[in-house]
C-alpha cells in the first residue's frame, strides 16, 4: 500500500523526482524477467509520496506478468490515486530485450506529453 504524508509546502509548485534503477516485473508472454529503471517525477499537491512504501510497491511487481506499457500506466494511476499531486509523469526505461530498447511515458495534468 502507497502511503503519504502532508506536504510541507503547500500552495508552493516544485517538484519531486524519484528514480528506481532496480525494477523488475515478469514478460507475460514468455515468463522471463523484465528489468527497467522507474523515473518519476511530479508536482505535489496536499500530500507527498512515502519513500519506504513506494519501495515496497515497486517490490511488489517483481512477480507480475505485464507489458511494459500497461505497467507504466497503472503505477502512475496508482501514484496519482494516491497522493493526488498537481502533475506526475511516470517513465519506464526498460533493458533492451530481444533487440529492442523500450521507453514509455505515461502522465498526469499538466505534464501530459508524447
Amino acid at each position: 500500500m502507497l502511503e503519504t504524508f502532508q506536504n510541507p509546502r503547500p500552495g508552493r509548485a516544485y517538484a519531486i523526482r524519484f528514480e528506481c534503477p532496480e525494477f523488475t516485473c515478469v514478460c507475460p508472454k514468455t515468463g522471463q524477467p523484465d528489468f527497467a529503471t522507474i523515473r518519476i517525477r511530479y508536482v505535489p499537491d496536499q500530500l507527498c509520496i512515502e519513500l519506504k512504501s513506494l519501495k515496497l510497491y515497486l517490490w511488489g511487481y517483481r512477480d507480475t506478468g505485464a507489458f511494459h506499457e500497461a505497467v507504466t500506466n497503472r503505477i502512475l494511476d496508482d501514484l496519482v490515486a494516491a497522493c493526488r499531486p498537481t502533475s506526475m509523469t511516470v517513465e519506464g526505461d526498460f533493458n533492451v530485450r530481444g533487440g529492442i530498447h523500450t521507453i514509455v511515458t505515461a502522465s498526469f495534468g499538466e505534464a501530459t506529453q508524447a
